[in-house]
């Protein structure tokens, strides 16, 4: 095919938050570096990491004006030097820290462009090297959880949440969960035991009095702030562990007093593409087991909410403020 010189892209204007991306219609088709390899995005995937990084709360996050979205699934058209797989014509989901997705096209590295599975939509593909293994990484090499230990999964509603909902009823968990209150009906049909409204400020006690006292076994915590107080609360003395991978709702501080004289558990901090980087033998046997579940129907086949390329400021303004349920996708 032959690539324009220019594209439709939505282009991050400030750190001001998704109220300053434009849609402009003239930036520059990037061109893949030695490694790289180029992709005609088909969909992109909607992320919080897309918040925090117009906001500027993302360490290392791009510089405006870029060109906004980390996940893109899509056909490559060209490759850099060096880049034998995946060739030409082939259908990959992959990752681009610094952005790019939210575009017609799109520069992957090569070793991170994993192809779609046979049989597989390009929209389901979404999640595939985000949300699903987060979820999955929280919970069982991180978070350690075996059959019949109790969970709290928090922010259970949104993609990721669902993904780590889904697995823990597999691993056969007591799981407790928290959404808003016009949420839960979908949180309860993904199998939960217990959900609860996550705006209300009594979750530990909740949590404690579901448990007898003894607290969650492992709570997955990405909302932060005054949550993250209240997952150290409702977590088993010295066995439990709270496995950290968000700050949707501010940073919060864990004192050395803390964990000595008041919450004795374990505070684990999880980024995947640190996970990526720095422990790939282990981000391996988490894909591996990913495709485990997919093939035994745990994951897959749950489409994302689809909207035009020109709705992604509104988009990402509704999952900032939590009024979304699933994964979102945008279409160049």
């Amino acid at each position: 095919m032959t690539i324009p010189a220019t594209m439709r892209a939505l282009q991050q204007t400030s750190l001001a938050g998704p109220q300053d991306l434009r849609l402009v219609t003239d930036v520059a088709v990037p061109i893949p570096g030695p490694g790289d390899v180029l992709i005609h995005v088909a969909v992109a995937g909607v992320n919080f990491v897309d918040i925090s990084q117009a906001r500027g709360t993302f360490a290392h996050g791009p510089c405006p004006p870029y060109v906004a979205g980390i996940e893109g699934v899509g056909v490559v058209v060209a490759v850099g030097e060096g880049v034998t797989e995946p060739s030409l014509g082939t259908r990959v989901v992959g990752v681009g820290i610094t952005g790019g997705a939210f575009a017609e096209y799109m520069v992957l590295p090569a070793a991170g462009a994993v192809p779609v599975p046979e049989g597989w939509s390009d929209e389901d593909a979404l999640g595939l090297l985000v949300n699903w293994p987060t979820a999955l990484a929280a919970l069982r090499p991180l978070g350690c959880l075996t059959r019949g230990e109790t969970v709290l999964i928090h922010a259970a509603a949104g993609a990721t949440g669902q993904a780590a909902v889904r697995m823990a009823v597999h691993y056969g968990a007591t799981v407790i969960a928290t959404a808003s209150p016009d949420k839960h009906d979908a949180v309860r049909a993904l199998g939960v035991d217990h959900v609860l409204d996550s705006h209300s400020n009594r979750i530990a006690d909740e949590v404690l009095q579901l448990t007898g006292g003894d607290g969650a076994d492992l709570v997955l915590e990405s909302v932060g702030g005054a949550t993250l107080e209240a997952s150290l609360a409702a977590t088993r003395r010295v066995t439990g562990r709270v496995v950290v991978y968000g700050v949707a709702g501010g940073d919060a501080s864990i004192s050395g007093w803390d964990l000595i004289y008041t919450n004795q558990v374990h505070v684990i901090g999880l980024n995947i593409g640190t996970l990526i980087r720095s422990a790939p033998h282990l981000f391996g046997e988490v894909m591996a087991e990913l495709f485990h579940l997919v093939a035994a129907g745990v994951l897959g086949g749950h489409r994302p909410t689809v909207y035009d390329l020109a709705e992604g400021p509104k988009v990402l303004a509704e999952l900032e403020s939590r009024a979304t349920t699933g994964k979102l996708a945008l279409l160049p």
